[in-house]
């Protein structure tokens, strides 16, 4: 579990999805638009859970609660002290859902929500979370790749009526 957890361990995939991205969008521009949609929707779920919500809630981790005690720790991971919500729940399910709005795959859903819930189920047996840490997580994560795919739709209906528009006054 302590290896899933680890975003390094999901470094090739990420590379991967990017790969995808340029292949399945060919123009750079499209592509480009995209992947800054992918940052944009892990940003917001980021700076939500980690930089907003913690702090604000200030609820401890099962790693730091007293009662706890003693509590199942792996590698001596404790984790940052406060624990709501899961930042790896949300921006592990940002960019699934994320892609799979876009590339609308059966078989790429399924992958990749299973990534996501091992990601959030290596989460809690390392104690860092609670369960609905990691529900609160994954609904923050969908909410802003749902707007930020929404978004991307609006853009790249303008690029492509632009590019049109481009290619008739060229001819």
């Amino acid at each position: 579990m302590w290896a899933v957890s680890s975003p390094h361990t999901w470094l090739p995939l990420y590379l991967l999805l990017i790969g995808l991205v340029a292949w399945r969008f060919r123009s750079w521009k499209t592509a480009l638009l995209i992947i800054l949609g992918f940052v944009v929707a892990v940003g917001l779920s980021d700076v939500l859970c980690s930089g907003i919500l913690k702090p604000l809630v200030c609820r401890l981790r099962p790693t730091h609660e007293p009662a706890l005690d003693p509590l199942h720790i792996v590698n001596d991971y404790i984790g940052g002290k406060y624990g709501f919500c899961s930042s790896h729940a949300a921006n592990t399910m940002a960019v699934a859902t994320l892609f799979c709005l876009l590339c609308r795959n059966k078989i790429a859903t399924a992958c990749l929500m299973t990534w996501v819930a091992l990601n959030c189920y290596s989460r809690m047996y390392l104690g860092a979370h609670y369960p609905i840490d990691i529900l609160v997580g994954l609904l923050i994560g969908a909410l802003f790749a749902v707007v930020v795919y929404i978004a991307l739709r609006r853009c790249l209906r303008s690029l492509r009526a632009d590019d049109g528009a481009a290619r008739q006054g060229d001819s």
